[in-house]
């Protein structure tokens, strides 16, 4: 069926994924503040602020990864294939974030932050077209991984990394983006998929309207950062 023929159908749920988009879409703005001197923190505080800047640039400031990830888990919501595909996706990430973080790559933002919504663009897509989880799903997200890891590079360059922690802070940080990510995954699950999933509507009803509103939202900002930034 045609893309504006789930339009006309489910118009109210794709515009309640927009509406809440709309309101989210301020947080976006919203930067990691590093308040703390980590001078005088032991290891293990110092550990324990990066995880939780890295939970937190998923939740509350990442809305664009919080929508790749539902992206990634309405097409197909048992949590063992999800959560496989989230292990994929941090191993991509975790390894672009390392090499930029180590300046072995420069990633320009402005290619970088186009092609992470064009990510989330072309996954709610696919899941309107597709009828099943396609085994190359796994590779897909494991490419898109790394270029979202890039993104993650350019919030930690702007923290910086402590010296004496570095390495530390590193995985610290790509074990909270991991939580948060988890986190989201766990929350959808919870709410919508445990009661929906096994529904002959839920394709109809749950995966068609979300996406289409996850992609329309994508399809702004790919504009957006492409031409107004």
């Amino acid at each position: 069926m045609p893309v504006l023929g789930y339009l006309r159908r489910h118009y109210r749920q794709a515009a309640l994924v927009l509406l809440v988009g709309a309101l989210l879409l301020p947080r976006l703005g919203w930067a990691h503040v590093l308040d703390a001197d980590l001078s005088k923190l032991s290891r293990t505080d110092i550990f324990l602020t990066y995880l939780k800047l890295g939970y937190t640039h998923i939740i509350p400031l990442g809305l664009d990864h919080i929508l790749f990830v539902l992206s990634v888990y309405f097409l197909e919501p048992r949590l063992k294939p999800v959560l496989w595909q989230a292990t994929a996706f941090t191993v991509a990430h975790s390894i672009t974030l390392g090499m930029a973080m180590y300046g072995l790559i420069s990633p320009p933002s402005d290619i970088v932050e186009p092609i992470i919504a064009l990510s989330i663009l072309f996954v709610a897509i696919e899941n309107i077209f597709a009828d099943r989880l396609n085994p190359w799903r796994i590779v897909i997200v494991f490419g898109f991984g790394l270029i979202h890891g890039m993104g993650f590079a350019g919030a930690l360059t702007e923290l910086g990394l402590p010296r004496k922690s570095f390495f530390e802070s590193l995985i610290a940080f790509n074990v909270g983006v991991e939580l948060g990510q988890v986190s989201v995954i766990l929350l959808a699950w919870a709410l919508v998929g445990r009661w929906t999933a096994d529904k002959i509507w839920y394709k109809r009803r749950v995966v068609v309207p979300v996406s289409i509103g996850i992609g329309l939202i994508a399809a702004y900002w790919t504009v957006e950062r492409v031409f107004l930034a």
